[in-house]
């Protein structure tokens, strides 16, 4: 099981990422602006209201559409989808039923998918040790 403390540490460990002040949401610098690749899931619990975020959630993103339809295969108790989601690059991941090791996996493929390029060549070329 993973948590919010397992979000922060792994997302934060990566290269020119940010946590958004105020929210709980990660973003990495590409070129002059941050893009998002992670964040806390806003649920719209009433439709007549705000949404309200769910902490038990991370929305997190995957490299394309069908990255994201794999993933919802895979395991519909661990990753879901709803209609705000619909054509767009993200999955939406219950903490509960996520092991650190596959969060990891998720949130760097998440980070690769919005970093620089160049960022991303060399922090692979870190992480093998050359």
């Amino acid at each position: 099981m993973a948590t919010r403390s397992d979000v922060r540490r792994i997302a934060l460990a990566l290269p020119e990422t940010r946590e958004d002040p105020g929210h709980f949401a990660f973003s990495v610098l590409n070129g002059k602006k941050y893009k998002g690749f992670a964040w806390v899931w806003m649920e719209r619990v009433d439709p007549r209201k705000p949404r309200v975020s769910c902490p038990g959630v991370l929305a997190i993103r995957v490299a394309n559409l069908d990255a994201k339809e794999i993933l919802l295969m895979a395991d519909r108790d661990k990753f879901f989808t709803e209609p705000h989601y619909d054509g767009f690059p993200a999955v939406l991941v219950r903490l509960e039923r996520i092991g650190k090791a596959e969060l990891r996996a998720l949130l760097n493929d998440a980070w690769a998918a919005q970093a620089p390029k160049k960022l991303v060549a060399a922090f692979a070329s870190d992480a093998r040790g050359a």
